[in-house]
Parts: structure tokens; C-alpha cells; sequence
């Protein structure tokens, strides 16, 4: 097609350009009323698989003492191979690697502890959710003298027991 043959039409615009620009299409107004689901606790699309509460209260404290136990392995207070029985193998070199980097920044030796005039962190608060059977999805509140941290974490069942598969320290 040459410049010649070609026809250039004038966009119509429904509504004036000066009266939308700037604007967004939100309701502003409150959401006053709980939000509805049709999931059922069990059947997929539900937020929490429905537990026991005595198995919520022992993993969320045997999730709490794992924490702590990771946070003191990156710290350089325990060795790494404590958690091996219980962590995935790229979580545990990701924990070994953490723990190392540390190490070298402090100057000391991951594993054979610190010097105990160092703060040490604490687990304060943990949180888990069922998001299907035999996982558990957990974060958890450390607090290292004034700061604070957020641990995340994965759980699944692996040969009847507890195996950490995800661990983020954000």
C-alpha cells in the first residue's frame, strides 16, 4: 500500500478524554460484611485443612524449637548437622552456606559457637497453617535484642515424620 492509498481515520472517543484522565474505577466504600467461601474445611479451595488442636499445639511448638534451632545454627551457636534428620537436603546446604557467610563476617567458626557476650536471638511468636494434609506452613516472629526478623517455613511428612522443605529468613 503506498502513502497515497492510505486513509487515516479520527479516533470518537464515547467520553471526553479531560473528564477519565487521572481517574481509577475504584469502590472506595468498606467492606463491612466477613468474606463468603464455598469451601468446606478438607475439599480443595479451603484456606486450612481442619486439625486436631492437641497436633496444632505440639507442632507448633516442636516447629518453634526448630526455628530457634535453625536461627542458632546461621548464628554459628550450633552445628548444621543437628537439623539434617529433619531438614531436605537444599534447605540444609542453604543453612550450612548461611551459616558460613556469617561466620566469616563475624570471625568465627559456623558451628563451635560465639563468644557469649553476643545477643542471641529468640523465637518469640510462631504461627502455622494446615494448607493440606501433611504439610504445614509456618512463620515465626525472632527478635534479635531491639530488631526483629520473620522466619518462614515448609513442613511435610516424609517416612512418618516432620521434614523442614522450604526456609526463609526475610
Amino acid at each position: 500500500m503506498s502513502a497515497q492509498q492510505a486513509t487515516v481515520h479520527p479516533l470518537r472517543l464515547a467520553v471526553p478524554v479531560a473528564t477519565v484522565q487521572g481517574t481509577l474505577a475504584l469502590d472506595l466504600m468498606p467492606l463491612l460484611d466477613p468474606p463468603v467461601t464455598n469451601a468446606e474445611p478438607g475439599r480443595p479451595g479451603c484456606d486450612v485443612v481442619p486439625v486436631d488442636v492437641r497436633l496444632r499445639e505440639r507442632l507448633e511448638h516442636w516447629v518453634g524449637r526448630y526455628v530457634q534451632a535453625s536461627v542458632e545454627i546461621v548464628a554459628g551457636d550450633r552445628p548444621a548437622a543437628q537439623l539434617a534428620r529433619w531438614t531436605r537436603r537444599d534447605v540444609q546446604q542453604d543453612l550450612a552456606r548461611r551459616a558460613e557467610l556469617v561466620a566469616r563476617a563475624g570471625g568465627h567458626r559456623p558451628g563451635q559457637g560465639r563468644r557469649r557476650e553476643l545477643t542471641r536471638s529468640q523465637v518469640v511468636a510462631v504461627r502455622i497453617t494446615f494448607p493440606a494434609h501433611g504439610v504445614v506452613e509456618a512463620s515465626a516472629h525472632v527478635r534479635h535484642g531491639e530488631r526483629s526478623r520473620a522466619v518462614a517455613a515448609r513442613f511435610e511428612t516424609f517416612r512418618d515424620r516432620w521434614v523442614c522443605t522450604a526456609l526463609e529468613f526475610c
